[in-house]
C-alpha cells in the first residue's frame, strides 16, 4: 500500500462518509450510491456492484477502498492487476467495523484517529443491552429475503436491544416465506 495516499476512490458508501468526515480532501472519486455527505463533490464511478473501472483508473488513485460484501471480487482483482492498490474491509459486527475503520484511517491513510471514532468506540463497542423485542429486516422480495446471521445489520440490531429472529442458520440472507417475516413473536418488520 502507498505511504500517505493523497488520492482515494471509495466504492463503499459508509467508507466514503467516514473518509469525507475525517479528511475530505483525500477523496477524488466515489460511487453514485455515496450520497453522504450531501455536498460531496467528487467524480462518480457508477455503482458498488458495477463500478466503471476505467473511470476509477483514470482518477489515478493512490488507494481504492472496497468491502468484501459490497463490491465484487472480480472488480477488486482487476483493479489490483492493473496496479491499483485496493483496501478491502470484511465486516460482520459493529466492533469489527470500528476496528477496521481505525486501521484504514491510521494505517494506509496515515491520519490521526478522529474524535468521532473514539466516541463511536465508546458508544457502540461495549456489550449489547438486554433484548427488548424481535425485529425482522426484509431486504428483497420475489423471493423474500431477510437479514440473517453473521451480518453487520444483525449485530447492530442486537446492540440496539433487538433480536433478529433470522439470526440463526447458515445463510447470511436467507430466502423466507412472507408469512415468516410477519410471524408471531416478531414485534416489528423494518422495510
Amino acid at each position: 500500500l502507498p505511504d500517505a495516499p493523497a488520492r482515494v476512490v471509495s466504492l463503499v458508501p459508509s467508507l466514503t462518509e467516514a473518509v469525507a468526515a475525517t479528511a475530505p480532501g483525500l477523496l477524488v472519486g466515489a460511487t453514485d450510491w455515496c450520497t453522504h455527505p450531501t455536498d460531496l463533490d467528487v467524480a462518480r464511478v457508477r455503482g458498488t456492484k458495477n463500478p466503471d473501472l476505467a473511470a476509477v483508473r483514470a482518477l489515478s488513485p493512490d488507494l481504492v477502498v472496497a468491502n468484501k460484501e459490497e463490491n465484487r471480487e472480480l472488480d477488486v482483482r482487476r483493479l489490483r492487476e492493473s496496479g491499483v492498490a485496493v483496501w478491502v474491509t470484511d465486516i460482520e459486527t459493529v466492533p469489527q467495523a470500528l476496528t477496521s475503520m481505525r486501521r484504514l484511517l491510521t494505517g494506509p491513510l496515515a491520519l490521526d484517529a478522529p474524535t468521532w471514532l473514539d466516541e463511536a468506540d465508546e458508544l457502540w463497542g461495549g456489550p449489547p443491552p438486554p433484548v427488548r423485542d424481535r425485529v425482522a429486516v426484509p431486504i428483497w422480495r420475489d423471493p423474500w429475503m431477510v437479514v440473517g446471521p453473521r451480518t453487520y445489520t444483525t449485530d447492530l440490531l442486537r446492540r440496539m436491544g433487538h433480536d433478529n429472529p433470522f439470526a440463526h442458520g447458515t445463510a447470511r440472507y436467507p430466502a423466507v416465506e412472507i408469512t415468516q417475516v410477519d410471524a408471531d413473536g416478531v414485534d416489528e418488520v423494518w422495510l
